[in-house]
């Protein structure tokens, strides 16, 4: 779309939040991606995870399954079971079910709704459990709740959301889950494999299209909320593996050369220019294994599945002075 009418002025933060302004701004315009997740784009993602081709739910559900009681003979009885973005704590059951000695779970949600709707469904199911939910963002700082205090810990991180973050972001939360759970706490953490592209790009560029649906409904998001006027059919979704960078990066391309104004701001693109929405980064297990090991954990166990590989680490809190 041709932008019309009366000029724009450059925009302040004031108008959009500081993370949109300073990403589309840079030579590389960038996006965060957790402006995918709006109620649009959360129901996209649910049926993302039902396609043929995204095989990382499907696949590590059911090394879960076949791993839970293997995972769970290991952890601390009596332990708090803390879980970072717990959404719906579907994964999380395949832990209870498989170890009936939590005495405590600690879902952490930015959502409060889905967070109360979790809860509730989690304290049906297990009566015998304490739920104590904590609404907040997890790369944030967060103290546990009192309830926790003197129990052992068990982090909980699964789905491949540490992928999601940059190397240096994903070695800064561990740190900080290592100081948040403590002295002799445990992390459970799933974690994609490295593998083909033949086997990666489909994965994120299905043949329905709803990743392709996902990427632009962020574009819808931008006109929504912060008063652009993004054309999604002058848009498309591209997937591409980083093997540098051994990633996915998920991006939008302009079709042609165009300017979109957003609140009061102009913004140009050439044709074929990209704003790079998300990365999900793949790792090969002593790549992890030693980034864990820098951010002040152990690695216990490792299980990885057969091909698509994923695996599910279990650290252990190294001994040390904020330990």
């Amino acid at each position: 779309m041709r932008h019309s009418g009366a000029a724009k002025k450059p925009i302040s933060s004031r108008d959009v939040g500081n993370d949109v302004l300073v990403g589309l701004q840079s030579y590389q315009k960038t996006l965060p991606s957790k402006y995918l997740y709006d109620a649009v784009g959360s129901r996209l993602f649910e049926q993302i995870c039902g396609l043929p081709e995204y095989y990382v739910a499907r696949t590590e559900i059911a090394l879960l399954k076949s791993a839970a009681a293997e995972i769970t003979e290991g952890l601390p009885p009596g332990a708090a079971l803390v879980e970072f973005g717990s959404g719906a704590s579907v994964k999380t059951r395949l832990l209870l079910d498989g170890a009936t000695d939590f005495r405590l779970y600690v879902p952490i949600d930015i959502s409060e709704t889905a967070l109360s709707e979790a809860t509730h469904s989690i304290r049906e199911d297990y009566p015998g459990l304490n739920v104590s939910p904590l609404v907040g963002d997890f790369t944030q700082s967060l103290t546990l709740p009192p309830a926790a205090a003197g129990l052992p810990v068990v982090g909980f991180f699964p789905g491949s959301t540490i992928g999601n973050f940059a190397p240096w972001e994903a070695k800064s939360f561990l740190e900080d889950a290592r100081n948040l759970l403590g002295r002799g706490s445990s992390l459970i953490v799933g974690v994609d494999v490295a593998k083909s592209a033949d086997v990666l790009i489909p994965a994120y560029d299905d043949a329905q299209g709803v990743t392709a649906a996902f990427n632009k409904n962020l574009l819808t998001r931008l006109n929504r909320e912060f008063d652009a006027e993004f054309d999604l059919d002058d848009f498309e979704h591209r997937a591409i593996w980083n093997p540098q960078e051994s990633r996915i990066e998920m991006h939008l391309v302009s079709l042609r050369e165009q300017i979109v104004g957003i609140s009061n701001w102009v913004l140009e693109f050439g044709a074929g220019e990209t704003i790079h929405t998300e990365s999900s980064y793949k790792y090969r297990p002593d790549a992890f294994r030693e980034m864990a090991e820098e951010a002040g954990w152990q690695t216990s166990r490792i299980w990885i599945s057969e091909d698509p590989a994923f695996a599910i680490f279990v650290l252990k809190a190294q001994a040390g002075p904020n330990s």
